[in-house]
């Protein structure tokens, strides 16, 4: 019996981008999806985390989840929907809906938990994928967000995040591996950063110097297939097997180019040879464009004037702008409102307007970038840190990072209680 299943990840649903709601995207994302679930019926859908932008997702966002799980079931009824949670995500909020997901053939893995013994329950992160007659075809491995809160202190080969993964990874695999039968696939759906993964600047960094990096090693040559979340680049790492889906939808400008796409997977688990595991990406369709001007003022107003004309009457439907302008004197007062009338009318959203100065003004010949986004909390640290005279120390920001995802993971904490 031939495995097959979907491959999908960082759906961010209730993104905000810029302060433009992203649910028309959103939604015709899930609409495309509802149409290859129907054609392809798959024995399982699986989405590698961050399923939400935020750990507190609006109703509007967590509508539209429970709504595409409803359509899909009613489309494939004997599909499994598997979920794992993000770093964006709320572990325990996403399992507190265990019995609505029950309804619609889906179950989600929040956290790590222990059993009566105080170690790690595994049964929770291993879970069954049934074919159409309800035999176990494949066991998915399923492991979220790795948080060092939740992984470290079960015993004394857990007594720091590196080696609680490794030990978690090792415990995990070799539990599936006991309950594996020969015409049974092992899947193993994860969120992390791997090493050689390329990012772009839309994903939350966790500690400094990619130091979270996680090594392909740890996925033996019994699992068949390694879906992963949190890179937002589709990409394999290291081999074919072991991919990233990455998101559905652009989530900044530096993802202009990536090719959006979900991965549809073939398993054989009685061949031995390199057709065993098969890969097809399904490409995503754009629904919304985005466009990044760059160049000299002058320039820029002309290629804000050639682009395609044409009204787009609902506002979530106007393609997004980025300006990059570089100039070496001080910018008219009326700016916005010209790049503004440059634009066709009524198509566009122009939502960010970003100024580089030539560094003649400094007696060079370098072009020095000004970033006008908000700050995050690491970069003010920073600002702060060197403001106060002090020189730049790895040590020092991976502490502050530490404290941060801590503070972050008790806020979450405080909420779902």
């Amino acid at each position: 019996m031939t495995v097959r299943f979907l491959h999908t990840s960082d759906w961010h649903l209730g993104q905000f981008f810029y302060n433009h709601s992203r649910q028309y995207e959103h939604e015709q994302f899930l609409a495309w999806l509802l149409v290859q679930i129907k054609e392809k019926q798959p024995h399982a859908l699986l989405i590698a985390g961050d399923i939400f932008d935020v750990i507190n997702p609006a109703s509007a966002a967590q509508k539209q989840l429970y709504q595409f799980l409803a359509n899909a079931h009613k489309l494939a009824p004997h599909m499994q929907t598997l979920m794992i949670a993000g770093n964006h995500d709320s572990g325990y909020r996403i399992e507190q809906v265990e019995p609505l997901l029950e309804k619609y053939h889906a179950k989600t893995v929040g956290v790590i938990h222990k059993n009566e013994l105080g170690q790690i329950d595994l049964e929770r992160l291993l879970i069954p994928i049934y074919d159409e007659q309800k035999n176990i075809i494949a066991w998915c491995l399923s492991l979220p967000f790795l948080r060092p809160a939740e992984i470290t202190g079960f015993n004394e080969q857990t007594n720091n995040s590196q080696n609680a993964i490794a030990y978690l990874h090792q415990q995990v695999i070799s539990e599936a591996r006991k309950r594996k039968t020969d015409n049974q696939a092992l899947i193993l759906m994860s969120h992390a950063h791997m090493q050689g993964g390329e990012t772009s600047d839309s994903e939350r960094p966790i500690i400094i110097g990619n130091e979270e990096a996680l090594s392909t090693t740890l996925f033996e040559d019994s699992i068949d297939y390694v879906a992963l979340g949190h890179l937002h680049k589709p990409q394999k790492v290291g081999q074919e097997h072991i991919r990233y889906s990455g998101s559905p939808i652009p989530l900044s400008f530096s993802e202009i180019n990536y090719k959006h796409q979900i991965v549809e997977v073939n398993i054989d688990p009685l061949k031995t040879d390199e057709s065993r595991v098969s890969f097809e990406s399904v490409f995503i369709p754009r629904s919304v464009q985005l466009h990044k001007i760059k160049g000299a003022l002058n320039e820029v107003l002309a290629k804000l004037k050639a682009l395609a004309s044409g009204e787009i009457e609902n506002i979530e439907q106007r393609e997004y702008v980025d300006i990059e302008y570089h100039t070496d004197v001080p910018p008219p007062p009326n700016l916005r409102q010209q790049f503004e009338d440059a634009l066709p009318k009524s198509r566009y959203r122009l939502v960010r307007i970003s100024r580089q100065y030539f560094a003649s003004e400094k007696n060079s010949d370098e072009i020095t970038p000004i970033n006008l986004e908000p700050p995050t909390p690491e970069k003010l640290f920073q600002q702060l840190w060197e403001k106060n005279g002090y020189t730049n120390d790895d040590a020092v920001l991976k502490d502050f990072l530490s404290l941060l995802h801590e503070a972050e993971k008790t806020l979450e904490n405080e909420h779902d209680a």
